[in-house]
């Protein structure tokens, strides 16, 4: 088979690793792809919301199968275009993608088909935003860009100044840009997050094993939000009990209701919870893999990729059972200090070598690119070095050491990714 892989992140070489694992893979390309996944796949120089260069592209190699990873292209309707030009491709329809695309929409769909969440209300205008704040007695509360933020659009405010000045910030200032037009204001919930990634052909689902992500720049879970700055799986927190309230709840409950709707779901549903006194809430929905959660799910992940992937275009999910490793990874993210506000880039990265032929250890590449022969920065989450073990804790000491394997100007990184697992 040949396949296209679309995106360029930590998260596509994670995929891209998997995939060429598959006996049947004979050819991955990669748009734009990175330094990393450039040594398992060919990149070429097409972003990834160059929908019309990328049909061409994958009609002139004769593509079998696209993936699409990343979000913008998905509820962007790369699929559709994909599809409609014959070419086989894993992931959400637009109108399925949705379900990322729009907090709104989501938050709705749980509503109407009684699925755990936070309560809230919508907003698409600043003014009535604020009026509802003014009536708001209890805080923090949490405000959330309704569009694709990068992961970023999300305030919590403990104070309704703090409240009024978030409306501003994403409603009038559109620090996230058109994501901010509308927005939703919810509860503010309490416990654990966990993620728990599943694999969905329309009607089926199949749940892969947990993790659990740390999201904000500095230890102690201080500084601003990130994409992500490291993760672990599987999170002891996520036990049978959870597990089962979740299977009749929450996860068959989410395909059904976008069946029921007409948006069949078919490819990656990213389930963020929260594991609040009161049971297991939907935080979030992703309509893709999780990064860098994908960086610990994947490396644990017995079946052969394609197959499953396969699956899901077909609707025949229901043959296929997942089965993982009983081990553990945890994925600590090297990142460019300064980030996420600002950063320099075009630093070389010394020490990848280290881990060629390394079992159990991996360097996934997130913002790096090829520059005259050799390995830079590109981006303010650089690398996520992943190592597995015996236990979380073990998988956490390997993870440390391997970051100590590399080194550029200006690397940054958490110091206490999977500290939680202590206190479980």
């Amino acid at each position: 088979m040949r396949v296209l892989i679309v995106g360029g992140g930590g998260r596509e070489h994670a995929i891209a690793v998997s995939v060429a694992k598959s006996p049947r893979v004979e050819k991955i390309y990669c748009a734009p792809g990175n330094a990393g996944i450039g040594q398992v796949a060919e990149c070429v120089p097409i972003g990834a919301m160059e929908f019309d260069k990328l049909v061409a592209f994958a009609r002139e190699k004769a593509i079998d199968f696209t993936i699409v990873g990343m979000d913008d292209p998905l509820v962007g309707g790369l699929v559709d275009e994909m599809e409609a030009a014959g070419i086989r491709t894993f992931g959400p329809r637009k109108n399925a993608a949705i379900l990322e695309g729009s907090k709104a929409f989501s938050k709705d769909l749980m509503k109407k088909y009684h699925i755990p969440t936070a309560a809230y209300e919508r907003f698409d205008d600043a003014k009535e935003a604020i009026r509802y704040l003014e009536e708001k007695d209890s805080y923090p509360i949490v405000l959330k860009a309704d569009g694709l933020a990068l992961g970023k659009g999300v305030l919590i405010c403990n104070t309704r100044e703090e409240a009024f000045e978030g409306v501003k910030t994403i409603m009038e200032d559109k620090k996230f840009g058109s994501a901010g037009n509308r927005i939703v204001i919810e509860e503010f919930m309490t416990g654990r997050e966990v993620s728990v990634l599943s694999f969905v052909d329309g009607k089926t689902i199949r749940i892969m094993t947990s993790a659990q992500d740390h999201k904000r720049a500095k230890d102690g879970d201080q500084g601003l939000n990130t994409g992500g700055m490291g993760t672990f799986s599987p999170s002891p927190f996520y036990t049978k009990e959870v597990d089962d309230f979740c299977r009749k709840y929450i996860y068959q409950a989410t395909v059904d209701a976008m069946a029921a709707e007409g948006r069949p779901f078919k490819g990656v549903i990213f389930f963020g919870l929260m594991l609040t006194p009161d049971g297991p809430r939907v935080l979030e929905y992703n309509a893709r893999f999780g990064d860098p959660e994908a960086q610990v799910v994947l490396p644990r992940m017995k079946n052969d990729i394609l197959e499953v992937m396969e699956a899901c275009v077909d609707g025949t999910l229901d043959q296929v059972e997942l089965e993982f490793e009983d081990n553990a990874a945890v994925c600590v993210v090297l990142a460019s200090d300064g980030y996420p506000v600002s950063y320099e880039k075009g630093f070389p990265i010394e020490g990848l070598e280290r881990f060629e032929n390394r079992e159990g250890y991996y360097c996934f590449h997130a913002g790096t690119k090829l520059e005259n022969g050799s390995i830079v920065t590109n981006g303010g989450r650089v690398l996520g070095v992943t190592a597995k073990g015996e236990t979380l804790r073990e998988a956490r000491a390997n993870a440390y050491a391997a970051a100590e394997w590399v080194s550029f100007q200006n690397k940054y990184m958490r110091h206490d990714i999977g500290r939680a697992i202590d206190e479980a």
